[in-house]
């Protein structure tokens, strides 16, 4: 049974290679774990209102932190939880404004 597409938050990652791949129109999206790639889909188009022509997705497994619970007793370790990213290639005519800067007004020119 399908999940209602609210219940799925699918949310951009802006970091610089995410940026370089957007000129590529491919766009970099942080998932929830138990989430397919067609639900992924689907609510990528729901909440950007593009149309994704192919999707890609990875687990990032969580990398293990060493902790202390005590001066020099108990050391420990422990793991950061896992990830899940989507690689969503837009189908042509079709973005997203992630990057985009805002036009510069002319009260900027005027004053010098």
């Amino acid at each position: 049974m399908a999940k209602n597409l609210t219940t799925i938050l699918v949310t951009p990652v802006t970091t610089e290679k995410a940026y370089g791949l957007s000129l590529k129109n491919v766009y970099v999206f942080n998932v929830p774990l138990s989430a397919n790639k067609n639900e992924i889909t689907d609510a990528i188009e729901a909440q950007y209102g593009v149309e994704v022509k192919v999707l890609k997705t990875l687990v990032q497994q969580g990398k293990a932190v060493r902790f202390s619970r005590g001066k020099n007793r108990y050391p420990g370790t422990t793991k950061r939880t896992d990830s899940k990213k989507a690689y969503a290639t837009l189908a042509e005519g079709s973005s997203i404004a992630l990057f985009e800067q805002p036009e510069e007004t002319k009260t900027s020119e005027e004053k010098k």
